[in-house]
């Protein structure tokens, strides 16, 4: 089982070292398009046997208005694999947090033996019995950490309903890349969205899409000047110094 994993592990080593030369000359180059099928990922799947079944809404027919609709002739949000739904991303957070500990410790201890069954005299030869043991300690322990972080962030993304929930929620998922020069801007968002929270204008807020996956960086030279070398990575991982 070792010698086959050694030896896929050797086999696939020249195949990312030729990727890695192509983009290091030609630099990075856009994602193919995909369907909405081949978009979803593993750790997007949801046990759809885990959902509730979806209830059936009353016929009205005699009504012009269809139920659930937002327009008068026809529903213009996505509800359908392949529909589209533009996703608007506000992030606006502000954390602080400071901590500080101080710990101090003295402690100091004596022990002996003036008499020991008689053998006083015979245990002196080799050690004091009176002052057998004399022990102090001094600990001292301070510390403190401060976390100020502050993001701002405002994208907008067109998402792709990737499939339909037995209980009508939709799961959707997005990307968009740009090429600037030789660097390339990612922003991929995936999650759970209700119909119910689809504006009339078919948008929603990423407040409220559940199990949000937003992901924003990037490629390329700026990106790999700014990426920590993978040997110093290593080092930092494993040396316990």
């Amino acid at each position: 089982m070792r010698r086959a994993v050694l030896f896929t592990v050797l086999a696939l080593a020249p195949l990312a070292t030729c990727a890695s030369v192509r983009e290091a000359v030609k630099g990075p180059q856009l994602s193919p398009m995909t369907t909405p099928k081949s978009m979803t990922s593993q750790d997007q799947l949801v046990s759809l046997a885990s959902m509730p079944q979806p209830t059936q809404q009353a016929a009205s027919p005699n009504s012009l208005w269809r139920s659930g609709a937002r327009a008068f002739f026809k529903d213009q949000r996505a509800a359908r694999v392949g529909d589209i739904l533009t996703v608007l991303i506000t992030i606006n957070d502000n954390a602080k947090t400071s901590n500080a500990t101080a710990a101090s410790r003295v402690g100091a201890n004596t022990a002996g033996a003036t008499n020991l069954f008689g053998l006083e005299k015979v245990v002196s030869r080799v050690f004091n019995p009176a002052a057998a043991v004399n022990t102090s300690s001094n600990m001292s322990n301070t510390g403190t950490g401060t976390i100020t972080r502050e993001e701002q962030i405002n994208l907008t993304v067109a998402a792709v309903v990737t499939s339909v929930l037995p209980n009508g929620n939709l799961v959707i998922q997005g990307r968009q890349e740009v090429k600037t020069n030789a660097d390339v801007r990612e922003l991929t968002v995936a999650g759970i969205v209700r119909p119910e929270d689809i504006t009339s204008s078919n948008t929603i807020n990423h407040t409220q899409i559940a199990e949000a996956r937003i992901n924003y960086g990037g490629r390329g030279d700026l990106s790999d000047i700014q990426k920590t070398p993978a040997g110093t990575a290593l080092l930092e991982h494993f040396v316990p110094f």
